[in-house]
């Protein structure tokens, strides 16, 4: 098993939700598992690729390469950022990457396939239903592996999903640029979420997670948000 991992936290959780980064060490940490922060680490670009600046992304990619070619793994608790350092860098970089895009894994890949393990020794009470980002299911493919991981965690009780392989209408600026579409979407989501009966809905990404929580505040629902490594640190 890997002993020493580079943790790339990603933007929106070094802003909006440093938990999620302090939960993703408590689990590697937990499993005995060195884990360092390079401070110098930024963007991994996706957002400046997905808007159409090809040159800024490609100059994140690059630091991002050269930051993290010391790791043995690179592991961060967001699908989408993985998707893009593993499925995009390649192309953005001409294959000047080495092997660092194929050493980045989003958490759940990275404790079932690399570490080998499903149960991490959590506890959590209440029903959970768990929602599969784009990326994640999509372009990682990261299939059963967060699903897994729940179901070991004890006294949590998954609950399955209706429609669950259903975007949530973020999609990053989608949601900017296609306002009205992207809370069409928001809205079949939160119905399906609420019928599961479940206390929360889990994901591998805060991006997808904010966007669902904050449709659920707007509608006074009490089912509450809760990323993959917050329950696992749990």
């Amino acid at each position: 098993m890997t002993e020493r991992v580079g943790l790339f936290v990603t933007c929106l959780a070094d802003t909006l939700y440093p938990e999620v980064g302090k939960a993703t060490v408590a689990v590697l940490e937990r499993l005995g598992i060195e884990v360092d922060f390079p401070a110098e680490q930024t963007c991994c670009g996706q957002m400046h690729a997905n808007s159409g600046y090809p040159a800024e992304a490609e100059l994140l990619a690059r630091r991002f390469v050269e930051i993290f070619e010391p790791y043995e793994a690179v592991v961060t608790p967001s699908g989408s950022c993985a998707a893009h350092v593993r499925e995009h860098y390649p192309h953005l970089l001409g294959g000047d990457t080495g092997d660092v895009p194929m050493r980045t894994w989003e958490l759940s890949q990275f404790l079932t396939r690399v570490a080998g393990i499903v149960d991490v020794g959590s506890a959590f009470e209440g029903t959970v239903t768990y929602h599969p980002t784009c990326h994640s299911l999509r372009l990682l493919r990261v299939g059963d592996a967060p699903t897994r991981l729940l179901d070991a965690v004890a006294g949590l009780e998954l609950v399955e999903l209706p429609d669950a392989e259903e975007c949530c209408g973020f999609g990053g600026t989608f949601a900017v640029k296609n306002a009205d579409v992207s809370a069409a979407m928001l809205d079949e989501k939160l119905a399906a979420i609420e019928a599961s009966g479940a206390d929360a809905v889990c994901a591998c990404d805060s991006s997808c997670l904010m966007h669902i929580g904050g449709g659920l505040r707007r509608r006074g629902s009490k089912v509450r948000v809760v990323h993959l490594a917050e329950v696992l640190a749990s």
